[in-house]
């Protein structure tokens, strides 16, 4: 099944969190890059969360922002109906 992610701004911590699941105990965690931090799940060694430190600031820069990850992204209607193909 394909994941969504949820994406939170706490602007009193001006941290951007980007969620595929609640974050929890067991997960390890490491920072990626300068201030953005992932969650991985123990077992798959996935990221399941990041959290991008100073997002306000990153913003305001003239430069490009760019998360020190790769993805692949789907509608979610278009990966539902293909799930619903292989039933």
């Amino acid at each position: 099944m394909g994941t969504n992610l949820t994406f939170q701004y706490d602007r009193e911590a001006d941290i951007l969190y980007i969620n595929t699941c609640s974050p929890y105990p067991e997960q390890e965690s490491e920072e990626l890059d300068d201030e953005i931090i992932a969650r991985f799940n123990p077992e798959t060694d996935e990221i399941e969360n990041l959290e991008v430190l100073f997002f306000s600031t990153r913003l305001l820069r003239k430069e490009l922002f760019q998360l020190p990850i790769s993805a692949r992204l789907h509608l979610y209607e278009n990966v539902k109906a293909a799930e619903e193909r292989t039933v």
